[in-house]
């Protein structure tokens, strides 16, 4: 396993973190005037993501265990890796198809004009600061890289 490619994984999967949630999900909601369908796009963007996180940080985990061995687990690089890996599940598989739920029950209203308005807003707050807590955590990442 080669170093390079850990740095391809770190940067891909960080910048992907901070371009997907900080630029283009903002920028589809100013541009686009369905906000329906915005969220949509959003979400398609936010699961290409979530799985692009689920590749490289299982690789970033094995990696960092081959060449470190069991002392890999003394190591913050490591454990941020794991963290940002959980929270990635947690999101997409958790908090996720909580989120479709509600949009879906909502039909034919969009979820922001229906019942279920303040349950979609507090569940997409957790998953909100569960992304900014890995979107912080692949800072690090990008960071402590340069000191390996």
């Amino acid at each position: 396993m080669k170093r390079g490619l850990q740095e391809v994984a770190i940067t891909l999967w960080v910048g992907g973190l901070w371009v997907t949630g900080y630029m283009a999900a903002p920028v589809l909601f100013h541009a686009l005037a369905d906000k329906m369908l915005a969220g949509m796009l959003a979400g398609r963007m936010f699961t290409a993501i979530a799985y692009i996180g689920m590749a490289c940080g299982v690789y970033l985990l094995i990696y960092r265990i081959a060449r470190a061995g069991s002392s890999a687990f003394r190591e913050g690089f490591f454990w941020a890796v794991f963290i940002m890996l959980l929270l990635t599940l947690a999101g997409h598989f958790g908090i996720q198809p909580i989120i479709e739920r509600l949009k879906e029950a909502a039909l034919p209203r969009d979820v922001m004009q229906s019942v279920f308005r303040d349950r979609f807003r507090a569940w997409h707050g957790i998953s909100s600061i569960l992304y900014l807590i890995q979107s912080l955590l692949g800072l690090f990442l990008v960071a402590s890289k340069r000191k390996d």
